[in-house]
């Protein structure tokens, strides 16, 4: 089984996310207090330690005002 969380996909996923919180003018701790999580998660997510499941994505989306396949595409 490949490790998806080393790919260049998942690179590619991570860095969209981290782009995507800062064209929304947010930092990690306003993310962080608004999904109610610390921010080291969201640190850990966007450096590709945290893998996000389909419906943290989805608030990750959200919050950025991104449609969820900016992310996957």
């Amino acid at each position: 089984m490949v490790d998806t969380i080393r790919t260049k996909e998942y690179a590619d996923f991570v860095g969209k996310l981290r782009k995507a919180r800062l064209e929304a003018g947010l930092r990690q701790i306003d993310v962080a207090k608004k999904l109610k999580r610390t921010q080291s998660y969201v640190s850990r997510v966007e450096v590709g330690e945290q893998r996000l499941d389909i419906l943290e994505l989805k608030k990750f989306a959200e919050l950025y005002n991104k449609d969820i396949n900016y992310f996957i595409k």
